[in-house]
């Protein structure tokens, strides 16, 4: 009952009361006067109760909306805080500043001279939704003075399954099997690629599906791929699908074997265009790595990389040995690498590529290093019908987060 009502309800038994002792004696002007009062009073008492009542009300609706508020902004605020703990952004940037003599049959050709070069800056964002669906977008892009020229392309985009350890798969564009997998165990991808990945014996990602996993307690690692074939820089379509894949095998956390294959058309064969061979590739590698020390060897078999559209067939072969070694407890290390490819073993038997490289590596803090290095690269044939030689010269670095 609102208190108007009460009030009235009040002011009715008093005035009943009255009446019924009228009915005894009739009320002097004094008896009357002192009613009054006593309703006024009352009333007064209600009018109280009421404006306290009502402000009550206020203050329960302002404290109701304030927790409806704050309940709403924790809601934003959890959602925000499950989006930045499920996604991770990560970087890696590669550069140099170098001086280059390269000469084509003793000639100097216009990409002699010093230059500040943008190798590649990778951009990834990785978001995990549960333990099993995950997705990551890496961007690639680069700046090359020898094409005077930028280039950005999607490296990876891709969306993952993870059922375990044992197999994970992985829809889009993601790592190849071979070329990263070499990386790792490399250690110095931001001062050469590796040794098919420098010659275009390989590409180090591509679209497709891709499937991978580790066995026998960790020491067995499995990955294969179904792909377009024209690597990730062009995800066009291509009329079959090419196959990669590899087998390692870690007798200890320091040591691997590793073999890998490839067989496909390397996106060249369309509807319209029929390939008259199959680009086939076999690699083996052996490594060891633990703390600043590292010793590889690697080496690859391909046939008809160059040579999936012409009549004429081809074979290439080639290998890689490195090795880097700590020169003190500051983390600064001497490195080396020596490669020997024979480009084309079929139509041009005396083809030959020879690299090597020789530096030392200081790291700057977590996640900056430096390296200065001495590069010579050369391409003869014994008819010299082609004589490339480029000695290159200059500090070379990584930034990673």
């Amino acid at each position: 009952m609102r208190p108007t009502h009460l009030a009235a309800a009040v002011a009715l038994a008093i005035a009943s009361t009255s009446f019924n002792a009228a009915a005894q004696s009739a009320p002097s002007a004094q008896d009357i006067a002192e009613l009054k009062a006593q309703i006024a009073a009352l009333q007064a008492q209600v009018e109280a109760l009421q404006a306290q009542a009502d402000a009550q009300s206020d203050v329960n609706i302002t404290q109701a909306k304030a927790i409806e508020d704050a309940e709403a902004t924790k809601g934003k605020v959890d959602k925000l805080a499950k989006l930045v703990n499920d996604t991770s952004i990560s970087g890696r940037l590669y550069y140099d500043l170098t001086n280059i003599d390269d000469q084509n049959h003793g000639v100097k050709t216009n990409k002699s001279g010093f230059a500040f070069d943008i190798k590649r800056f990778y951009l990834g964002v990785d978001h995990k939704f549960n333990d099993q669906w995950s997705m990551n977008l890496t961007t690639d892009f680069q700046y090359s003075s020898a094409i005077a020229s930028t280039e950005i392309y999607l490296k990876k985009a891709y969306v993952q399954y993870k059922l375990s350890d044992a197999f994970v798969l992985r829809a889009g564009a993601a790592d190849l099997p071979w070329i990263p997998f070499a990386e790792n165990w490399y250690g110095m991808r931001y001062v050469e690629n590796t040794l098919t990945d420098r010659l275009k014996f390989g590409t180090s990602a591509d679209w497709g599906l891709h499937a991978s996993g580790k066995v026998a307690g960790g020491s067995m690692e499995y990955a294969v791929a179904a792909l377009n074939g024209n690597g990730y820089k062009n995800p066009s379509r291509s009329k079959g699908l090419d196959f990669e894949g590899r087998l390692s095998y870690a007798p200890t956390s320091s040591t691997v074997l590793a073999v890998g294959f490839y067989n496909g058309t390397l996106g060249k064969e369309t509807q319209t265009v029929n390939a008259l061979h199959n680009a086939e590739r076999v690699d083996f590698l052996a490594a060891y790595a633990a703390g600043t020390t590292r010793l590889g060897l690697e080496y690859f078999q391909a046939k008809n990389w160059n040579n999936v559209l012409t009549v004429a067939t081809d074979k290439a072969s080639g290998w890689s040995a490195w090795g880097s070694i700590g020169l003190g407890g500051d983390g600064i290390n001497l490195f080396g690498r020596y490669d020997r490819t024979d480009l084309s073993k079929t139509l041009d038997p005396t083809l030959r590529d020879t690299y090597y490289n020789l530096g030392v590596e200081f790291p700057i803090t977590k996640g900056v290093k430096l390296a200065t290095v001495y590069k010579h690269t050369d391409q003869k044939n014994a008819l010299l019908t082609k004589d490339l030689k480029t000695d290159e010269f200059g500090v070379w670095g990584e930034f990673r987060f």
